[in-house]
């Protein structure tokens, strides 16, 4: 059994029956919501967390973690070839000012990444794999609106007995469509970064300061609610040199990931008129 999809209809259960109900200021849609949501997923033991009880853009999580490790923020820069997901939140210049690659490789200062990765090479044992994407200078805490700010803001990165842990806090997840396709990103990203340091991908875990459903969204939420969880784990089997490869945005490696999920994803159909809140 695909233990991820029921943990996802489990959260889902939660904040339909339990969450408390306002009005989003922003968007003038009702939400349910419910405050500091967690759950962990064990990727070796558990399989890779692709959700299975909607069909879920396969492509687009996989590129976009490409375009991320380049460092990219120019959507045409590689990511246009997948998916447009990123177009809205360009600027003039067609430039995404808080692309999250760009955030952890080159917009504080120092290339996270490149950090992270070294630091585990040589201290395995270290707990300072912080890697940030908020900049405290210009994000937040204030009433300027603006098009994107970071939803997963920061994630940690531990190797424990051999094996590569991820912890992801955000701030809000949108949990019909942007927590899904999140989740996969960053277990990719997990994957990814265990291979490039000789160890299995461990324990991919997510904090959610406001986990919350749109109420354009409350009917499909009942749909998922009704499905059954019956599909079998998903295995990510990653080419060689995946990291070096996606950092260079290396369209053979992107297209083999992608061919490699696909022909182990066979999704319950598609749920309809899921429109983002924007």
């Amino acid at each position: 059994m695909a233990k991820f999809d029921q943990i996802y209809k489990d959260m889902i259960s939660e904040i339909m029956k339990k969450g408390l109900r306002e009005k989003s200021e922003r968007t003038g849609l009702e939400t349910s919501a419910v405050p500091g949501m967690h759950f962990s997923i064990d990727i070796e033991k558990d399989g890779f967390p692709l959700l299975t009880l909607r069909k879920i853009p396969i492509k687009i999580f996989v590129a976009e973690q490409a375009w991320f490790l380049a460092g990219s923020r120019k959507p045409e820069d590689f990511l246009r070839d997948y998916t447009k997901i990123w177009d809205y939140f360009t600027n003039p210049n067609d430039v995404v000012t808080v692309a999250y690659g760009y955030r952890w490789r080159k917009h504080f200062g120092r290339d996270q990444i490149k950090c992270l990765v070294d630091l585990l090479k040589k201290e395995p044992s270290s707990r300072h794999g912080v890697v940030m994407a908020w900049d405290p200078a210009t994000d937040g805490l204030s009433l300027v609106k603006k098009k994107n700010v970071p939803c997963p803001f920061t994630f940690t990165v531990n190797i424990i007995n051999g094996k590569l842990h991820m912890h992801s806090i955000v701030r809000s997840n949108d949990m019909i469509l942007g927590f899904p396709h999140d989740v996969a990103g960053f277990a990719l990203l997990q994957c990814v970064l265990a291979q490039k340091l000789n160890v299995s991908p461990g324990i991919y875990s997510q904090s959610i300061s406001n986990a919350h459903i749109y109420e354009n969204h409350y009917t499909g939420a009942k749909e998922i609610m009704k499905r059954k969880v019956k599909h079998k784990k998903i295995k990510l089997n990653l080419p060689k040199n995946a990291f070096d490869k996606m950092e260079k945005k290396d369209k053979k490696t992107v297209d083999k990931i992608i061919e490699d999920l696909e022909k182990q994803y066979s999704p319950l159909p598609a749920i309809k008129n899921l429109k983002i809140a924007l």
